[in-house]
């Protein structure tokens, strides 16, 4: 019987070969992950009238008939515009043995440009959630809010968790291994997960983060490192410790603790409680083992934090809980861990905009 946990890394590429994980296009090794496996855009978009579910008992392809208003070809590269819906069918489908579910999430790269990525099935009734033994297509609603973005076929926007069981750990057990091996800088605040705050009195300077301008060019996905900042961002300072968030308004910050994810777990980033305020936090994160460790290449790596104002202004203070990282063991240690030998993008990270994002 498989351990309970998430899977990692040698045990996806054991699903690849035993066709549990297949794809339309050899699946290449570069998407396996540590703790998830990264999800490719097929050739088509379908723009449709309104974000949907499939629904107990139907598929996607038959809602598509009803939403569906124009398809778009992506295998030269095309935009997809802001605000408007996309259904993008997956390269990846699934056949899941049975004691097997998984989890989908948009990547980091894509949760910073407010690009808002969800993974959807037949017969879903929930975003981003795969059930037990589920054997289908998978697809991708791609949403932009921030930018219009140049995509491609193949590239990746999201990923995909497996788990066998359930294993989030407890606040008692988190407390434990935070006692053991420290998961965070500073004290702990644990409650249904590890909470985190956000840094609005930064060690030196007065740059607290990023706010989207609302009228900019194309990002083309495939082109890193490439656009000036203050073209697409206006930066956010202030020496008070405080900032008010407008609504609608699309922000990059950084949390104040330093957060470790330990080789043998995995974490994912949650939604605090709603009644804190008029305002979310952007909860695109799954946190590989490894992230901020410090044998990985990490002393501790702080979270970037992703947050939209809803429909009053909000006064955001230094040092208020924003959200909290549920941990989860692993079924097993991960061959390759987060930042060691495969290119992590974010090991070791302070306030950082996505990748494609240059500082003049």
């Amino acid at each position: 019987m498989m351990q309970q946990g998430v899977l990692p890394a040698q045990a996806l590429r054991a699903l690849i070969a035993a066709g549990a994980i297949a794809a339309s296009a050899a699946i290449e090794a570069a998407q396996v992950q540590p703790a998830s496996l990264d999800l490719r855009l097929g050739t088509v978009a379908y723009r449709v009238r309104a974000s949907f579910l499939a629904g107990a008992g139907r598929t996607v392809a038959a809602r598509l008939d009803e939403f569906t208003m124009h398809k778009v070809d992506l295998t030269g590269g095309a935009v997809l515009e802001k605000g408007c819906v996309y259904l993008v069918p997956l390269m990846e489908r699934l056949a899941l043995p049975q004691g097997l579910t998984a989890v989908a999430n948009a990547k980091s790269s894509t949760g910073r440009l407010d690009l808002l990525t969800r993974t959807i099935v037949d017969g879903g009734v929930e975003f981003d959630r795969i059930p037990e033994g589920y054997a289908g297509p998978l697809y991708a609603e791609v949403c932009p809010r921030s930018f219009s973005v140049l995509v491609r076929a193949g590239q990746r926007l999201n990923q995909i968790r497996f788990r066998s069981g359930h294993a989030v750990l407890s606040d008692a057990e988190l407390v434990a291994l935070h006692r053991a091996e420290p998961l965070v800088s500073g004290a702990a605040m644990i409650s249904e997960g590890l909470g985190f705050s956000v840094d609005l009195r930064p060690a030196s300077g007065d740059l607290l983060g990023y706010r989207a301008k609302p009228h900019t060019g194309v990002v083309d996905l495939d082109r890193i490192g490439h656009y000036p900042t203050r073209e697409f961002w206006e930066e956010v300072r202030a020496t008070n410790g405080q900032i008010i968030l407008d609504p609608g308004a699309f922000y990059i910050l950084v949390s104040r603790e330093a957060v470790t994810i330990p080789p043998d777990y995995a974490a994912e980033m949650a939604p605090y409680l709603a009644m804190v305020g008029e305002f979310r936090v952007h909860y695109a994160g799954f946190f590989d083992p490894g992230f901020g460790y410090a044998a990985a290449g990490g002393a501790g790596s702080r979270g970037v934090l992703e947050v939209r104002c809803h429909e009053a202004p909000f006064v955001l203070e230094h040092g208020q809980v924003v959200g909290r990282l549920v941990y989860e063991r692993m079924a097993e240690r991960p061959e390759t861990l987060y930042g060691v030998g495969i290119a992590s993008n974010y090991q070791g990270q302070g306030l950082k905009l996505a990748k494609q994002f240059r500082l003049d």
